[in-house]
């Protein structure tokens, strides 16, 4: 079967749309909502996001469609606007601009590795551009840690999998597995400059043209922005000055170091023009002040490059990127990095490689206005180290995570920083081995995770998780996710979940064959019962299965508990089954919870799958004002209300309160 076939079966499994015949007058969303919805939460960005399935076309419009593995699933709201050769999507601007952004999806190659397509650009009817597409960062494949070969058999035929609900080496005879065997991580995006300033009410016609290469192009949205002047820094290590090519042709790592030793020596800035700069390996930056003209107008841009030897980390692989000092080797301070792009090379996920955005350990530093996207991990910081302070960064189309904080990370704050299409956690905290603590995740939003959790914690003490805005996780994991799990510490002192808002959330886990909650509180290694975890003020819009979920895992169920949970002040605005299930042991109190358009039963309380006559071990307090009718008297304490795998109801779309 060719890949354009897969992606055509892809889109035939979704159900099709009306195609609007007439221009609409431009919708402006936030994560496909009113934004009077999510009103003072996620990152405030600079550009108008409109879905293009609200937008004029002679295409046709897919989804919408939850099922993991298909093109209306990953994309932003459950749909898009799939386009033949010659068929278009034209928006309205909102406002002037002189920028925008396609995300997209277009076929692999039939062996894998992407192919190249066209797009044509036109403003008020006269083609301004052609945008090349590329799906050579998309398209994976298979099992953890995934493939790019689409006729690939299953890279781990021991594991259990939901599609024959087997071990496939185990069973006899042998079951037929379908290739390709999940595709998924199908869109990316891309931005382009103008030229001028258009205003508002001017149009945006993006054309496939007649011969393209793509048997179909699915446009999922288009931001668009009023980009500022390059920024200009006069007095400044300026690396031109020292050799770096601001056309791409000749390696500038060199020349930025270079820079980076006389601004040390001379206490000045580092000033990269605008430009594309080619970068192939980590740069390591300690003590030092880097600037660019503005992420739109200064490029890093790297290839990656396969080590001669594996390196001592195990990475195989090097590419672009800028690191503080290994943390054993006393981490770097006082680094700032702002003001442009990184543009990286990363087509496969493996774990062991070093090919993130940014790494290293970076104490008392500061990283702000960065783009970066194509590498592994946007961020990724090793610890032990401190103070860190991320804001007004954009991390897309990332094979792994979009920002990690992993060992002995404390007194950090990532901010106003928007996340989309990452392989895995959006924004993640990972105590392994060593607490993180006093760390702040605060006004981001995070859009598509196509593997796992927008936002999750894992383990560390006293951790404030606010104001963000988590959309659409595709699969295996939910929008805000509390996780004793991979090797984690415990959770000591204060968890604190305020002000968040979900949509659509809540995922399938494969493995379990259940649905999640868009709030997930998993206990796998060990009990969560050493901090005081307080959810207030969250918001959870259109869950796709239910609101909250607290489980343990089956082999573990009867020594880990969940305690310690105290919900107040929230709205459950539609779910799919419940608004609580818990599926351990333990207990959490209620107050002021308020909600409607619940597909079940308010709790569907199992407890640890024991059923004792005193009934189920896990128990709910009502503290009052729980309005709605889902906390019912007849639930509490703890009623065996347990339903495994209860039918899904699809809520209606959330509106004002």
């Amino acid at each position: 079967m060719t890949a354009a076939a897969v992606g055509l079966g892809v889109l035939a499994g979704a159900p099709a749309g009306a195609r609007p015949a007439a221009a609409p007058a431009p919708v402006v969303t936030r994560a496909a909502l009113d934004p009077a919805l999510v009103a003072g939460r996620g990152a405030k960005v600079a550009f108008a996001e409109q879905e293009a399935e609200n937008a004029a076309t002679d295409g046709t419009v897919i989804g919408p469609d939850r099922t993991a593995y298909t093109l209306p699933a990953e994309a932003s709201g459950r749909k898009a606007v799939r386009l033949e050769p010659g068929e278009h999507v034209e928006f309205t601007l909102p406002a002037a601009a002189n920028a925008i952004t396609v995300r997209y999806s277009i076929p692999d190659a039939p062996g894998g590795g992407g192919i190249t397509a066209p797009l044509d650009v036109a403003v008020n009817g006269k083609k301004r551009s052609t945008m090349t597409l590329t799906s050579q960062y998309s398209w994976l494949y298979n099992q953890y840690p995934f493939s790019n070969d689409p006729d690939a058999g299953l890279l781990h035929p021991d594991w259990w999998i939901t599609e024959c609900s087997c071990v496939p080496a185990a069973t006899t005879p042998a079951p037929a597995i379908a290739k390709p065997f999940r595709p998924s991580h199908f869109y990316d995006e891309q931005r382009l400059l103008l030229g001028r300033t258009y205003r508002a009410g001017d149009t945006v016609r993006l054309t496939v043209p007649a011969g393209s290469r793509a048997a179909w192009t699915v446009v999922d949205l288009l931001d668009s922005e009023l980009v500022g002047r390059p920024h200009v820094e006069l007095l400044a290590a300026n690396v031109l000055a020292f050799g770096a090519d601001p056309t791409g042709r000749r390696d500038a790592a060199g020349a930025i170091e270079k820079a980076m030793a006389f601004a040390r020596r001379t206490h000045l800035t580092v000033y990269i023009p605008p430009g594309t700069y080619r970068v192939d390996r980590h740069i390591v930056v300690d003590d030092v002040t880097i600037t660019g003209a503005g992420s739109w107008y200064t490029k890093i841009k790297g290839r990656e490059t396969v080590l001669g030897s594996p390196a001592p980390d195990g990475s195989t692989h090097t590419g672009v990127g800028f690191y503080g000092k290994d943390a054993a080797d006393g981490g770097s301070r006082n680094v700032h990095l702002s003001g442009f792009a990184i543009e990286g090379d990363v087509r496969e996920r493996i774990d062991t490689d070093q090919v993130n955005g940014i790494g290293g350990a970076m104490s008392d530093s500061k990283i702000e206005g960065l783009h970066i996207s194509h590498t592994k991990v946007g961020m990724w910081f090793d610890g032990p180290m401190k103070n860190l302070r991320i804001s007004d960064n954009t991390i897309v189309d990332q094979i792994a995570d979009a920002l990690n904080f992993h060992t002995g990370v404390t007194d950090s704050r990532v901010t106003n920083t928007f996340v989309r299409n990452s392989g895995d956690d959006g924004l993640a905290m990972w105590s392994e081995k060593t607490a993180n603590a006093r760390n702040t995740f605060d006004h981001n939003t995070v859009q598509t995770p196509v593997l796992a959790n927008g936002i999750a914690i894992y383990g560390g003490t006293d951790t404030t998780v606010s104001d963000n805005l988590v959309a659409d996780p595709v699969r295996e994991g939910s929008a805000l996710h509390i996780g004793s799990r991979f090797g984690a510490e415990p959770f000591t002192g204060k968890l604190n979940l305020d002000d968040n808002t979900t949509v659509r959330a809540g995922t399938y886990e494969l493995n379990w064959n259940i649905g999640l909650g868009a709030l997930w509180i998993f206990a796998l290694d060990k009990s969560i019962d050493g901090a005081d975890i307080r959810v207030t003020g969250d918001h959870y819009l259109d869950s796709t299965y239910n609101a909250i979920m607290l489980v343990s895992d089956w082999a573990v169920k009867d020594q880990y508990e969940i305690k310690g949970v105290h919900f107040k002040d929230i709205r459950v605005d539609g779910t799919g089954t419940s608004v609580l299930s818990a599926r351990a042991a333990g207990g959490a109190t209620f107050e002021n919870v308020d909600a409607r358009n619940v597909g079940a039963v308010g709790v569907n309380n199992c407890g640890s799958f024991n059923f004792p006559a005193t009934g189920s071990e896990f128990s709910l307090a009502d503290l009052g004002g729980n309005d709605g009718d889902w906390l019912a008297p007849w639930l509490l304490p703890n009623t065996i209300t347990c339903d495994d795998r209860p039918a899904v109801v699809p809520p209606p779309a959330p509106g004002a309160w």
